[in-house]
């Protein structure tokens, strides 16, 4: 049987915001991918006591959604981030002989064109966008600190394995820094797998601990800094993809948004992230939007 090309993917919780935002996902998927717009999608929902809705059980399934519950320990639960990156490390799994590449999604994304840019190269095994801010990210041009020193030391990056990025808002050249909301991958690298193994080692190290209680974005962000040191540890630079701007873009930060690749209409963007119905309304009254879009969104954000 041959693989499928691409599978999506992405984690859905039993919360109402989630919910919603899974349903506009997938049905933007189903919409607006073009020749991808019949591949598979697959969320993957925590089991923590809770449940999802039959009704949004039903419209997924409808839409030809796979959901996949998995187990989850309430006290790994409570830190950052420690459900999605142990669904993205099953999703690479699940994936692994089933298809050439697997794309990983924030619940709060949603297409409004072919992402043709996912089908990577051959020669390419990773696709990424950077982040969004700079926040606890590392500058270019500055030594490097503490933080990023020990992500460096236990990620086992090789020094000529950095180079410069730009963040997608703030315009800044920093170190690799990769944006976990959208990570194209191929599965046989196991690069995912990778991820969890490195952050379960080494997220609540001693020296770490100490960095949360000064700063809390430290431990907000520290799956994304690990992630970057992984990556770079693990894939030489010529096999990882930037893709391009309008790939996972912000809409949520576009008043922010300093850098010239600023859009002008939502129909330039592929795929953007969005903070809700109330923010996805809000911007298509402040930039144009054509009709075609304007019903779609019009016809599901009725009532919200």
């Amino acid at each position: 049987m041959k693989p499928e090309k691409l599978i999506f993917s992405s984690i859905l919780f039993p919360t109402e915001s989630s919910q919603s935002n899974a349903l506009l996902l997938a049905d933007s998927i189903r919409t607006f991918a073009g020749s991808l717009a019949q591949t598979p999608i697959w969320f993957f929902v925590p089991e923590y006591g809770k449940q999802l809705s039959p009704e949004i059980k039903e419209k997924l399934v409808a839409m030809k959604v796979k959901l996949i519950q998995y187990e989850i320990d309430n006290e790994v639960l409570r830190f950052p981030f420690t459900a999605d990156i142990l669904a993205t490390s099953l999703a690479e799994s699940k994936a692994s002989g089933q298809a050439d590449l697997l794309a990983w999604l924030g619940t709060n994304t949603i297409f409004l064109q072919e992402p043709s840019e996912f089908v990577l190269p051959d020669d390419k095994n990773f696709g990424y966008r950077p982040v969004h801010h700079t926040l606890v990210g590392s500058l270019y041009d500055k030594p490097l600190d503490r933080f990023w020193t020990l992500i460096y030391q236990y990620c086992k990056v090789p020094d000529d394995q950095i180079f410069p990025m730009t963040t997608h808002v703030d315009g800044n050249r920093i170190r690799p820094y990769f944006n976990a909301g959208l990570l194209v991958t191929r599965p046989e690298k196991y690069l995912l797998r990778s991820w969890q193994e490195t952050f379960f080692q080494i997220y609540q190290k001693p020296e770490l601990l100490e960095l949360y209680r000064q700063d809390e974005r430290y431990a907000i962000f520290i799956h994304q800094a690990i992630l970057s040191g992984v990556v770079l540890s693990t894939l030489p630079k010529n096999e990882i993809q930037e893709l391009p701007s309008t790939y996972n873009y912000p809409l949520h930060l576009y008043s922010e948004d300093i850098t010239n690749h600023r859009p002008s209409s939502l129909a330039e963007l592929v795929t953007f992230r969005h903070e809700g119905f109330q923010d996805i309304t809000k911007w298509m009254k402040n930039l144009p939007t054509p009709e075609p879009l304007t019903q779609w969104f019009t016809k599901r954000l009725k009532g919200k």
